[in-house]
């Protein structure tokens, strides 16, 4: 007999670990200047002090936000002398965007339905409710 106890522990382990990943990958996107900074790393590498300008922030607070970035494997910061240089990891928003579309191809489905249905409401209003002919305006007496 085969113990599939360990298969299960080692599968939900894995799913976990997945999860943990995303909530990182979310937690990072969810604040407004390190979405502006992921888009300006969409362009190509900078340097951190460009990055901070834009947002009116400082160094230090740049470095916290591009932290986060990096937690969430979006970043890969290396530094050259006194520069701090970021650049996209594009991986992760490929997860994130998988992980989203399930969601997106649920509701097209039921969109779908929804649109068949009032198709069918439409059709049979027309055949119940005819138009009828306008009146002959009624003869003064």
């Amino acid at each position: 007999m085969v113990d599939n106890r360990s298969d299960r522990s080692m599968l939900n382990q894995m799913v976990a670990l997945h999860e943990a990943h995303l909530d990182r990958i979310f937690h990072a996107l969810a604040h407004p200047a390190r979405r502006s900074i992921v888009r300006r790393l969409a362009r190509g590498e900078q340097n951190l002090s460009e990055l901070a300008s834009p947002l009116r922030m400082s160094f230090p607070a740049a470095s916290k936000h591009v932290r986060v970035l990096e937690q969430a494997k979006l970043v890969r910061r290396r530094v050259s002398g006194r520069q701090h240089l970021c650049r996209l990891e594009a991986a992760p928003l490929k997860e994130a965007t998988e992980w989203t579309e399930q969601f997106r191809q649920n509701w097209e489905a039921r969109f779908q339905a929804l649109d068949a249905v009032l198709e069918e409401m439409k059709s049979q209003r027309r055949t119940t409710h005819r138009p009828r002919s306008p009146r002959s305006p009624r003869k003064p007496r």
